[in-house]
């Protein structure tokens, strides 16, 4: 017999073993790492290879998840550096999460939040914030963990919308950027990818930032170019030319399913000459031969998200793509 919505007229539920919470240190870095690269919606981002780069930024307060002694599941996270009182996962990444290979599942999540919950509420934290993983990330659907956050009295704190094209089902590109790109390649502009352009597309992407915004980057050259040593496969620099003048260029982050554009830059001859179109046409036909399912243009929000840059929102989803959210989600403890 099938009641509402589905659901059957019987329950199974299996006994729920009780999970053991542990601090993370650094001796575990290596099965952290090892563990990361299993998990279903793990990225390069929540190894310790990419979270140690920020040194003693940042008090850790990372959680291990075991079951029976085995790891079923990982918490990064750290002490918001403005106020003491807050757990954030994570303050130095895009994003958080609760990290598993398929283990922590329905009640499972449930329980694995209550015992995270308890453990920062008895280090006197006062408040949790959990920065969701966006779907793009996931290589399965796992929305547990937002579940369990309801079940705990969750509150959603910030919303900010990004731009993404669903590869395998890409929406049409604007008319605007079909003669965008075809001013480009009429103007002779061409395509590089090398780290080694790192420095030239720093020095456009600082100045748009100071121009605009009177901003820096979120990473420094230096950091940026550790960061693409350690992870070469994964950080690469896209830049577009105008008679061997650096005009524009792009800086992506890539994952199993995604390909994302973690700094955008173009001084006034790119602008004029269409040099991202270029750049951006060559990593969406990138991230399509490598059976990525998404390229993410990024967010398009000031403000923790109440402001919406329209223009450049637009400007994204001309390429094709569609709204794809980042939740914050407070907690308290």
């Amino acid at each position: 017999m099938v009641t509402g919505s589905g659901s059957m007229d019987f329950h199974l539920q299996k006994d729920l073993q009780m999970v053991e919470i542990t601090a993370f240190n650094k001796n575990l870095s290596n099965e952290w790492d090892s563990f990361c690269n299993q998990c279903i919606q793990a990225t390069f981002l929540h190894t310790q290879r990419f979270i140690t780069y920020h040194g003693s930024k940042f008090r850790d307060r990372s959680l291990v998840i075991k079951e029976k002694n085995k790891i079923i599941g990982l918490f990064p996270a750290a002490e918001l550096p403005t106020d003491c009182s807050i757990i954030v996962s994570h303050p130095g990444i895009t994003y958080g999460g609760l990290l598993h290979c398929g283990a922590l599942i329905g009640e499972d999540a449930i329980q694995a939040f209550q015992s995270i919950a308890t453990w920062y509420s008895g280090m006197g934290y006062k408040r949790l914030i959990y920065k969701a993983i966006p779907k793009i990330y996931h290589q399965v659907p796992c929305d547990d963990d937002i579940y369990a956050l309801f079940r705990q009295g969750a509150l959603k704190e910030r919303v900010d919308l990004s731009s993404s094209i669903n590869l395998n089902n890409r929406r049409s590109i604007s008319k605007r950027r079909e003669r965008s790109l075809n001013r480009a390649e009429k103007s002779g502009v061409y395509v590089s990818q090398e780290l080694n352009l790192l420095g030239g597309m720093w020095k456009v992407l600082e100045d748009n930032l100071m121009r605009r915004h009177s901003a820096k980057p979120v990473h420094s050259l230096p950091e940026i170019i550790k960061l693409a040593e350690l992870f070469p496969k994964e950080i690469k620099c896209t830049c577009a030319f105008l008679e061997k003048e650096l005009i524009a260029g792009v800086v992506t982050f890539s994952t199993k399913t995604c390909m994302h554009a973690q700094y955008i830059a173009s001084n006034q001859c790119g602008y004029d000459h269409s040099g991202l179109d270029l750049v951006f046409n060559t990593l969406i036909a990138e991230a399509t031969e490598n059976k990525q399912q998404w390229f993410d243009f990024g967010i398009s929000n000031e403000n923790d998200g109440k402001i919406l840059n329209a223009g450049l929102y637009n400007f994204k989803t001309e390429f094709g793509g569609g709204g794809i959210i980042h939740e914050h989600y407070e907690l308290k403890l």
